[in-house]
């Protein structure tokens, strides 16, 4: 006597599944749904919240021009900034605008761009050539706030570039964008360091060195990566400058 023929479903990638396969494959289908969904939805929770940071529209403004470490304008006059802002100066693209504000240093100047702004850092976009920045009219003495010392820190945190922090891209932080703010620091656009902790009210600082000058090339090694550093704390005008120890720079513990 010959055996039964085995009735068992069996799934064929070419074929039209047996009806008695689809609440089988069906289930599949779901879970596979489900757990995608469920891993999406916790590497996303996990990131950092990109802030409110943004390109805010055109900004004009008048102020004093200070270039060391990086230049900034101190705000005297603004419809859109009020006075006693202090304010990155930037180029366009990846690029610093050391160049043209060298010149003007200490001087009242007026300012054209896009405005920058992520929580109390601001920054400007200049336009190009003499139309960004240009001699204004004023009164220069008394116009350079004072630098009040803000005495001896250790601090926590990470280094980025103002350019991108502070709107250009959001959230502008983190080990993702490590090359991109190397560029632009090499490119001469001004580094912040985001504290963990604030120092007169403030977890945003413009980076010097222990000397006041630029921030130093082999700091760039350190970016983007959450690191202990000390060095002395100013507050310049509306602008916490934290004038690192290159010799001090640590990775967190």
């Amino acid at each position: 006597m010959s055996a039964k023929p085995d009735d068992t479903p069996f799934f064929i990638g070419w074929a039209t599944p047996d009806r008695r396969l689809w609440p089988f494959l069906i289930a599949v289908a779901v879970m596979a749904f489900v757990a995608a969904f469920s891993v999406s939805y916790l590497v996303a929770a996990t990131q950092d919240d990109p802030g409110n940071g943004g390109r805010m529209g055109p900004v004009q403004a008048v102020g004093v021009l200070q270039t060391q470490p990086y230049p900034v304008l101190h705000v005297l006059q603004s419809e859109q900034l009020a006075v006693g802002t202090t304010v990155l100066l930037m180029g366009q693209g990846k690029n610093g605008v050391q160049g043209r504000a060298d010149p003007l240093d200490g001087q009242i100047v007026r300012v054209n761009g896009v405005r920058l702004n992520r929580g109390e850092l601001n920054g400007i976009i200049l336009r190009g050539g003499s139309n960004g920045v240009m001699v204004a009219d004023g009164e220069v003495e008394g116009a350079m706030p004072v630098t009040e010392d803000l005495g001896r820190w250790r601090l926590t945190g990470e280094i980025c570039d103002g350019n991108c922090l502070a709107g250009s891209m959001r959230p502008g932080t983190g080990l993702a964008h490590r090359a991109c703010a190397n560029l632009c620091i090499l490119g001469g656009l001004p580094p912040v360091f985001v504290a963990t902790d604030s120092v007169g009210g403030s977890e945003f600082f413009l980076v010097a060195d222990a000397d006041g000058g630029p921030m130093p090339d082999e700091m760039l090694d350190y970016t983007a990566l959450l690191i202990e550093a000390e060095g002395r704390v100013e507050r310049r005008g509306g602008m916490n400058v934290f004038l690192i120890d290159a010799a001090s720079v640590e990775l967190a513990r």
